[in-house]
């Protein structure tokens, strides 16, 4: 700051009151203190920036490495709603939830004087260590729908009200008997769209086999489908994500199962491939960059003093040539 205020020749009080965005500036001297200031490289120092107004602009992104296709979505959406706030983010993935994992995260925040720590948190052991912290600044969790207890606000797509959408289309063309293949169920959202799909079986009073559980990955929908077979194939499927759906669809084309003429078949997220996958697929929708925008919503209330416990925002069915008319 100093270079900057010797090379315009004003005080670094000044400069500080264009690097902060407070205080009364000349025009013209703005504009010569921002020229120097871009001249030069300067970057304002955080933990002096927090210091001087109580603001460092710094949100900390808590997330997994794991790279599957919500986490990684909505940690893009996250830096994007950010960045039109006027804020930035610092992140650290991590590859295990121990409490002294995320209490070095947060202490990691704390040294940048973060204003406040966002977790995408989408398992258990994650969810049950951030419930453990306690932190100095506001927490948001963005999560598949578990409570994280006071002072913590949750933001989540609804999984379950997309999987019962999901089962009721399934319903209204005909199917009976829907199978469901699960994802890991440490996963919130993998439970979620479980407990969609049974609840709309159970309110239409229909028999339901049981779940076949696995992962995120296409391997196993493959695995699934090929099972499927073996033991009799359903009138539909629901996968666990779109993912999955897809190396389902290679396991009945293999078999020579038509989709949907023989089985419908859908998934969950509607990640870019859906719509090209043969045929396309039948999906779920869930909006990251409305899930981001409300998760820095969340923030901003919370540095309000307002808490709002959850926040839920819709998905929506989507739907494409791997579902059909029921031909039993």
């Amino acid at each position: 700051m100093a270079d900057v205020a010797e090379l315009v020749g004003v005080s670094h009080q000044t400069v500080s009151r264009v690097v902060n965005g407070k205080g009364r500036v000349s025009p013209r001297t703005r504009e010569r203190v921002q020229a120097a200031i871009d001249q030069l490289g300067y970057r304002p120092n955080s933990v002096a920036r927090a210091l001087v107004t109580a603001r460092s602009g710094i949100i900390g992104v808590v997330t997994t490495t794991s790279g599957h296709f919500g986490p990684s979505s909505m940690l893009v959406a996250l830096e994007v709603a950010a960045r039109e706030a006027g804020l930035f983010t610092s992140v650290v993935a991590l590859d295990r939830f121990g409490a002294d994992d995320v209490a070095s995260a947060f202490d990691h925040f704390s040294s940048l004087a973060a204003e406040a720590i966002v977790v995408i948190a989408p398992v258990d052991s994650l969810a049950e260590a951030v419930a453990s912290q306690g932190a100095s600044v506001p927490v948001v969790a963005v999560s598949g729908g578990r409570t994280f207890g006071r002072g913590v606000s949750v933001v989540h797509a609804d999984q379950r009200g997309g999987a019962r959408a999901l089962a009721e289309h399934l319903m209204s063309l005909g199917h009976r008997d829907i199978a469901c293949v699960a994802g890991p169920q440490e996963w919130f959202e993998a439970r979620e769209r479980v407990a969609g799909w049974r609840e709309a079986m159970d309110e239409a009073g229909l028999s339901k086999r049981a779940p076949l559980v696995g992962s995120w990955e296409a391997r196993w929908g493959y695995v699934a489908g090929q099972t499927l077979v073996e033991d009799g194939l359903p009138d539909a499927v629901m996968c666990a994500n779109d993912e999955v759906a897809v190396g389902l669809l290679r396991a009945f084309t293999e078999a020579g199962v038509s989709v949907p003429g023989d089985v419908s078949v859908a998934g969950f997220d509607d990640v870019p491939m859906a719509a090209y996958a043969g045929p396309g697929l039948t999906t779920v929708r869930q909006d990251f960059a409305d899930l981001g925008r409300c998760a820095l919503d969340a923030v901003s209330r919370a540095l309000d003093g307002e808490t709002v416990d959850t926040y839920v925002r819709p998905t929506r069915l989507v739907v494409r040539g791997s579902t059909g008319v029921c031909a039993r």
